[in-house]
């Protein structure tokens, strides 16, 4: 995604930005560092990556009209003759920064939030976009569930889009005169330098709980990579959430200007004054910063989505929206896409679809669910393939704690073998009335709602809003809100 319009610079004024010289001739109206993305005029940028290197693509990008190629030493032996060629000793490190210079900084042209945080950055991001929305402005968003620029909407492979990408995506906003816009910021992009040359307005950190092991290798290089947004590098100011022992640990290290965030101490710049449990949400009373007041009927399930909404509360007011009309609109918040996301066909249980896939993530929707069950809770959860292998106990003891009726099965078991994943999940635990195994995830819905009583909770976990499951290499359409309404009707 770029602007309909493009611009245009020469490669001697990309020389002069990265202080190198450059001996093409011409211009370039595009940047792209993806070779499918590459438009007629582009300066396709090759980078290195974890099973191939970008510059092996050159004749696609040639084909599709790029300019030049800009890569590193070992790109431009691969490429050869076949294209002009600009190297950069590590092109990762200079991609993102191009294209916002390329796209004059689009990001410092809006009033930009970036949130990061293991759990939550969705929804906090949903609900501020909508508050925005419901004060009449201009709105874009970027993040799990796709991109949102006003009323359309797109779809997106990661969280955050590789660097390119992303300038393209907020410079396409600014062409629409978007005024506001937030986007979740993940740890990977950090590291991977796909956030260099974006600077927001405000950042919010949610928490920090086991994730992404696999990449990050332990919590502590995981925090350095969501505290490095905390700098001014990347933001004017922060929001942080004490709550949680990681964001105390960042309150108190991080050099930008900051207020923090709590759900029940009151020394904190937003808390909650008073929370009133109601039947379809809480009622609530909000001091902010300055003594400011802000009451009114949040409409969400658990205590972590008020966690979440305090937030997206604190981001509103700090981005310019009038407390009194925040008030007057938390009553029409609504939760994000598979996110505690209901499904309801007139069947008499309660039956939803939620994200969460860490251990933590488990905990707290099950423990929000605890609170508005009758009955019993049936829970369904699987472990991604060829992500951290370390927590996957972990979320099968979260699983069996939190719920009366555990369901394991598969989730994207992506190149592993499903049963390997499954034994790790289980960690020596063994089928009984309470405990389920059933590695076919379909059936395993199936058998959720068959086992569900009139007052029972049936809550799908893991993957949410995702409409396809990965196996062998090969995404199937599969889609949990849809496949948990087909197990319902069959019930007529």
């Amino acid at each position: 995604m770029r602007p309909i319009n493009p611009t245009t610079k020469s490669f001697a004024q990309l020389g002069r930005f990265l202080s190198t010289e450059i001996d093409i001739d011409g211009n370039f109206s595009g940047v792209t560092s993806s070779s499918g993305y590459v438009e007629p005029g582009d300066l396709f940028i090759a980078l290195p990556g974890r099973k191939k290197h970008g510059a092996h693509f050159v004749d696609e990008a040639n084909n599709r009209g790029a300019s030049a190629v800009l890569t590193d030493s070992e790109g431009a032996e691969i490429i050869g003759e076949r294209a002009k060629v600009i190297i950069q000793e590590i092109p990762r490190e200079v991609s993102a920064d191009i294209a916002s210079w390329f796209y004059g900084r689009p990001f410092s042209a809006m009033a930009s939030v970036g949130i990061t945080g293991t759990n939550g950055k969705t929804t906090t991001a949903s609900l501020l976009f909508q508050l925005w929305q419901l004060q009449n402005r201009e709105v874009g968003m970027i993040g799990t569930v796709g991109v949102s620029i006003g009323a359309d909407q797109y779809p997106t492979s990661f969280t955050t889009p590789e660097g390119t990408e992303l300038q393209g995506i907020a410079s396409t906003m600014r062409e629409r005169a978007l005024t506001h816009m937030v986007m979740e910021v993940s740890s990977h992009a950090l590291v991977e330098k796909r956030m260099l040359g974006t600077h927001f307005q405000l950042v919010a950190f949610t928490n920090l709980t086991q994730d992404h092991l696999d990449f990050h290798g332990d919590m502590s290089s995981y925090f350095a990579a969501k505290s490095s947004l905390f700098t001014q590098e990347y933001a004017d100011r922060a929001l942080i959430n004490i709550d949680d022992q990681w964001g105390a640990k960042l309150f108190a290290e991080t050099k930008i200007p900051v207020e923090s965030i709590s759900r029940s101490n009151p020394s904190a710049d937003w808390h909650f004054s008073s929370i009133d449990r109601r039947s379809h949400g809480y009622d609530v009373a909000i001091r902010g910063i300055g003594g400011i007041l802000i009451e009114g009927h949040i409409p969400l399930v658990g205590l972590h989505n008020l966690d979440n909404a305090l937030t997206a509360v604190g981001l509103a007011v700090a981005s310019g929206l009038d407390p009194l009309a925040i008030g007057n609109d938390l009553s029409q918040l609504r939760g994000a896409p598979g996110r505690l996301e209901v499904i309801n066909l007139g069947q008499n249980f309660l039956a939803l679809v939620d994200f969460a896939h860490t251990p933590d993530a488990v905990s707290r929707t099950l423990s929000a669910l605890r609170e508005v069950t009758e009955g019993r809770i049936i829970a369904v959860l699987g472990c991604g393939g060829d992500r951290d292998s370390s927590k996957r106990p972990l979320m099968g003891n979260a699983l069996v704690a939190g719920s009366d009726v555990a369901i394991f099965t598969s989730d994207n078991p992506r190149s592993e073998d499903p049963d390997v994943i499954l034994e790790s999940m289980l960690s020596g635990k063994q089928a009984n009335e309470n405990l389920v195994i059933e590695g076919n995830r379909r059936g395993a819905i199936a058998i959720a709602v068959s086992e569900a009583n009139p007052g029972d909770t049936v809550i799908l976990l893991g993957k949410g809003h995702e409409t396809g499951q990965e196996i062998n290499g090969v995404k199937h359409p599969f889609d949990d809100r849809l496949e948990l309404a087909r197990a319902i009707e069959s019930l007529s």
